[in-house]
């Protein structure tokens, strides 16, 4: 059975963790070629300056001006003051997105779009889900499904590796599993996947490979939490000249070939079947909303 969803319309390569409580962060943000930016309450803002940091990001969420990027707001986990406090301050005023951490059942995805609601959210306001903990990815296909306002899942790939008593290595061998495991549940439920963070600034090779590991996996972009890794991350999830080229090529081969009343198509020596052209359908989509979003 395939899936009657789509992920997300809109390009989702270069999405920036932005800590609520700097404030230059929060107004740089404004100006980066990212497609999306995270305006993070969570781990990346320390107990004393929670409410500080919640502040600054009512601040801008009122103040608009991310142009075309998508704004999303981790909060802190619901059951806390905090996470109560970000949903009453924040929800009213309406992010694209809600993002979850450490989410492990349906439930908390039923009680989040509850919650949303009773706070005034608009109905424009997604969840978005971490998954990071082993409890999260063995339930990844039941959390998918569990409720239409969920629209994505972002990979908490550090918290992961430590509670799988793993190593950070290269390859990434140890969370390769994990990996698979929520974007086969995310493309079956028709979500958005992002890849998680990488940690070392300077391995540049090893932030590339990474990314290039992932895209070939099938994730529709990465989470950042630095921006002179955007232009990398932009470039690794967007199709390529040459993928574009032979997505136009099996496009107009099986439009002729329809025309034509043939239902057989070889192009290049390679057998076309109907599941060809829709990808390259999906890629030629996905190229002219990076166009789009660039002339923005």
């Amino acid at each position: 059975m395939t899936s009657p969803l789509q992920p997300h319309p809109r390009p989702l390569r270069s999405v920036l963790y932005v800590p609520g409580s700097n404030h230059r962060a929060v107004e740089k943000a404004r100006t980066l070629p990212c497609d999306a930016v995270i305006l993070d309450l969570e781990d990346a803002v320390a107990p004393e300056a929670k409410i500080e940091a919640r502040d600054t990001v009512a601040s801008a969420l009122k103040a608009g001006g991310f142009g075309s990027r998508f704004v999303a707001v981790r909060f802190n986990r619901p059951e806390g003051d905090w996470g109560r406090e970000d949903l009453k301050t924040l929800a009213p005023l309406s992010p694209d997105a809600v993002l979850l951490p450490k989410v492990e059942t349906p439930d908390e995805i039923h009680s989040a779009a509850r919650d949303l609601f009773n706070a005034g959210a608009s109905d424009r306001t997604v969840l978005w889900a971490m998954m990071e903990t082993p409890w999260g990815i063995l339930n990844a296909s039941a959390i998918a499904a569990s409720h239409k306002r969920l629209h994505g899942f972002v990979m908490g790939t550090s918290d992961l590796t430590r509670e799988l008593h793993a190593v950070h290595r290269p390859d990434r061998l140890p969370l390769l599993f994990s990996l698979g495991q929520c974007l086969l549940a995310a493309r079956a439920h028709g979500l958005s996947i992002l890849d998680g963070v990488h940690l070392d600034l300077n391995d540049e090779a090893g932030f590339a490979a990474a990314c290039q590991q992932a895209a070939d996996m099938g994730f529709d972009g990465k989470t950042l939490i630095h921006p002179k890794t955007i232009a990398a991350a932009n470039q690794a999830f967007s199709p390529s000249p040459a993928m574009l080229e032979q997505a136009r090529k099996t496009v107009e081969a099986w439009k002729v070939a329809r025309s034509e009343g043939r239902g057989l198509v070889v192009l290049d020596g390679r057998l076309v079947e109907e599941l060809h052209v829709r990808e390259a359908e999906r890629l030629l989509a996905l190229e002219k909303l990076i166009r789009e979003k660039s002339a923005a």
